[in-house]
């Protein structure tokens, strides 16, 4: 499976940017690339895009314990295409042992300055990982995201002496990143499919070292697909989701390339007003670098956004918190403080 998930990183992309970081031009004849105009549709878009080579589900929760400490969470479930195929192809059967996806699924928690990681990897066509639309169910082995009777999301994860069992209340509609959905990663037109639930209450068990934790909170759920994420010569991206106690929420993102740097970002009101964020809207500067095992990485940030009169910093705590995998990235919960306080998550990649 290493040997699967390296060869369909591509030769030309940055080592650096790891599963997701798909460079070279795309044959659109095989698989599909998303371009302006493009529109999400629901709930088809929770499901699997078969022609399109790299999509991901993504949760990252700011918990609270009983006892009232904070706990961070994370779940990511990757696929990667190694052969296109249309969505109302029939899948190939089992028996077949095909070989049209790659998946890998990673999960971890950060609590009290430590962080628990895991990673999954899976062949598809076999079973042994998927997702449908309706109902909604992502899985791997045994790491499951599945809608339950009750309308809920519930997720299930277990690593080496640890693990976690959430309930996920979906409160709001999906938030549309970009143009209505397709989002630019680059000056030059690359891009993908990206929308967000914003407003997520959890609550569930988090289970560390034999000692179970009663845990509420709230989180962020991406999606996103493309079949060319990254160009040449990005090295990597910096992306933060923000639960700011103004009741706004913000999404920004900035992808490291020699020729300057392209951000972009969406904030959301608490009315639910959906506003697109460029370079030219808002800022975003390293504050601090803090020296880890894997090298110096940015742990404080400035954001300016005037037009919405924010002006703050965010940190990461404490700790290490590397999620050592097939390929390493930094994964953490940050604090804000400044023109407004919250809480939120910060991943950052190819450093």
């Amino acid at each position: 499976m290493a040997l699967v998930l390296g060869l369909t990183a591509c030769s030309e992309t940055p080592e650096s940017a790891g599963f997701a970081g798909l460079a070279e031009q795309v044959d659109e004849d095989v698989f599909a690339q998303p371009a302006p105009g493009h529109r999400l549709r629901f709930p088809e878009d929770f499901g699997p895009h078969p022609r399109h080579r790299i999509e991901w589900w993504y949760l990252t929760a700011n918990l609270t314990t009983e006892q009232g400490e904070p706990l961070g969470l994370q779940w990511t479930q990757f696929r990667q295409a190694l052969e296109a195929r249309d969505p109302g192809e029939p899948e190939p059967e089992p028996d077949s042992w095909p070989l049209d996806a790659a998946w890998m699924a990673h999960a971890a928690v950060s609590f009290q300055g430590q962080h628990w990681f895991s990673e999954k990897l899976a062949r598809g066509g076999i079973g042994q990982a998927g997702a449908t639309a309706e109902p909604f169910e992502v899985w791997l082995d045994d790491w499951h995201m599945r809608v339950e009777g009750d309308g809920r999301w519930r997720l299930q994860v277990s690593g080496d002496g640890w693990s976690y069992d959430l309930r996920v209340t979906i409160e709001g509609e999906p938030v549309a990143h970009g143009d209505d959905g397709f989002s630019p990663k680059s000056a030059s037109g690359e891009g993908s499919m990206y929308f967000s639930l914003v407003d997520l209450a959890i609550e569930g068990e988090v289970t560390l070292d034999g000692e179970t934790f009663g845990v509420s909170g709230q989180g962020w759920f991406d999606r996103e697909w493309s079949s060319q994420f990254l160009k040449a010569g990005q090295q990597g991206w910096d992306w933060f989701a923000l639960h700011l106690e103004s009741g706004d929420k913000l999404m920004m993102f900035r992808l490291r390339e020699a020729g300057g740097d392209f951000l972009s970002g969406t904030w959301v009101t608490p009315e639910r007003e959906v506003i697109p964020l460029g370079a030219d809207t808002m800022t975003l500067e390293v504050v601090e670098h803090r020296d880890t095992a894997e090298g110096n990485i940015p742990a404080q940030w400035h954001i300016r956004i005037p037009g919405r009169q924010a002006d703050f910093n965010v940190m990461a705590p404490q700790g290490q918190y590397w999620n050592d995998g097939l390929f390493p990235y930094w994964e953490s919960p940050v604090s804000v403080t400044g023109s407004h306080q919250g809480e939120g998550y910060m991943e950052l990649t190819g450093y």
